[in-house]
């Protein structure tokens, strides 16, 4: 392996954003627009400020779980086994999986519900479908052309920009919205906080992208940054500069659905909306065929590049507790309990959606679980970033440690609120 990681200035900008740009995207899943989506319903652009908000202590607990996987070269659940007690390590993976089958399963089925309302046809049959490509992708495509993919998926977000510009919007409300918070001490407050703050900061992003930065490691052949301490600031620097741009476009679209659905829905007196496709279908008598067709493609772009980030981190977290060989950038013969835990973990939100879970409620109430799990996996996540015997010199300065944990303590008083709101 390189001890010198290849000069940026030789790639172009974009080329240089990755694990930050495709962790940010895959934020704004489709479980996370029926959360943006049922906040502009009920409460129109009053909950505007969560997103503005947010966005630093997003920032900071993501660049702080890259941090860890480029520094020590392992993800976070190897970290973990590494240097923690077991009960820790099943505990934190146990809770990742419970999120992610859910939010999979939620997932999946806007996606096949977003389909038929395009082209008709059978919702089940649909879901199984896309979840059957999105694993033949990750397991068959090489890793640099996937990476490619996800990176060029990205764009389906913009298609909730065309939907506000769709829209007729009333920017002085939305912009007092954004910016002026309105603290209302109630259980709908509440629960929508949490659910929008459980969709924006999730703990299998933390995994994700701790994961993807291994990989980049593995694919430039070179060494952690616990053994290349010059490269350190450089690298570093990348980091930063790729999870503030990929967090930052993760915001602003959730904050573009928000504002969206506030200026036609909740103008118009529909104030429940409990999926992305009920958004969808909702806006079309309301803001016309083409805001309808937008926001349906968006939710179907949206979970292709969603889906297979929520099996790819589970898969990551159990194959560094069981020690299996795992990355994207392995053959599927060298990594073979990697890619099946991936077929399983999406085949178990397929299944999810053939049993009676309301797949309704199913979209909002993964938020609330990402939401309630996020705050005991922020906890770890710091534990191991400023432990100084595993990040060395490298752990973290600062203006990251307050930031994590508030972002923490954010996680952490919102699900209080809710629990006893």
């Amino acid at each position: 392996m390189n001890d010198a990681l290849p000069p940026h200035r030789r790639s172009g900008f974009l080329r240089r954003l990755g694990p930050g740009l495709v962790t940010g995207a895959a934020d704004d899943d489709p479980s996370g627009i029926a959360t943006y989506s049922q906040a502009g319903a009920q409460f129109g652009y009053s909950l505007g400020w969560t997103l503005l908000l947010s966005y630093p202590l997003m920032a900071a607990i993501q660049m702080i779980s890259a941090r860890i996987g480029c520094v020590t070269g392992v993800g976070i659940a190897q970290n973990i086994r590494q240097h923690y007690a077991p009960w820790l390590l099943y505990g934190v993976v146990g809770l990742l999986l419970v999120a992610n089958v859910i939010n999979l399963a939620a997932d999946l089925g806007a996606m096949g519900a977003a389909v038929r309302l395009m082209i008709g046809g059978s919702q089940h049959l649909y879901t199984a479908c896309v979840a059957l490509i999105c694993v033949l992708l990750e397991i068959f495509v090489s890793y640099r052309r996937y990476a490619k993919v996800l990176k060029w998926a990205t764009l389906s977000l913009f298609a909730y920009v065309g939907v506000v510009f769709a829209a007729h919007v009333d920017m002085g409300s939305a912009l007092y919205g954004t910016l002026v918070p309105v603290l209302v001490f109630d259980a709908p407050h509440a629960l929508a906080l949490v659910a929008l703050l459980g969709t924006t900061i999730s703990p299998y992003l933390f995994f994700w992208q701790a994961g993807q930065e291994t990989e980049e490691l593995r694919r430039r052949r070179v060494v952690p940054l616990s053994r290349n301490g010059s490269a350190a600031a450089q690298e570093l620097a990348r980091i930063r500069t790729d999870t503030l741009i990929g967090m930052g476009l993760s915001n602003a679209i959730a904050l573009c659905i928000l504002i969206a659905t506030a200026a036609t829905l909740h103008a118009h007196g529909i104030m429940d909306i409990q999926t992305s496709a009920q958004a969808a279908e909702a806006l079309r008598p309301v803001a016309g065929e083409f805001a309808f067709a937008l926001f349906a493609l968006g939710i179907l772009g949206t979970g292709m590049l969603a889906v297979p980030v929520l099996a790819g981190s589970a898969a990551y977290a159990v194959s560094e507790v069981y020690r299996w060989k795992s990355g994207l950038s392995r053959r599927p013969g060298d990594a073979k309990a990697f890619y099946a835990t991936i077929a399983v973990g999406t085949l178990g939100g397929v299944c999810l959606n053939f049993t009676s879970l309301d797949p309704i409620r199913a979209l909002f109430w993964s938020a609330v679980v990402n939401g309630v799990l996020a705050a005991p996996l922020m906890v770890v996540v710091m534990m191991i970033a400023t432990n100084r015997r595993i990040m060395g010199p490298l752990t973290l300065g600062r203006t990251l440690i307050v930031g994590g944990w508030l972002a923490t303590f954010a996680m952490a008083l919102s699900a209080t609120a809710m629990m006893f709101g």
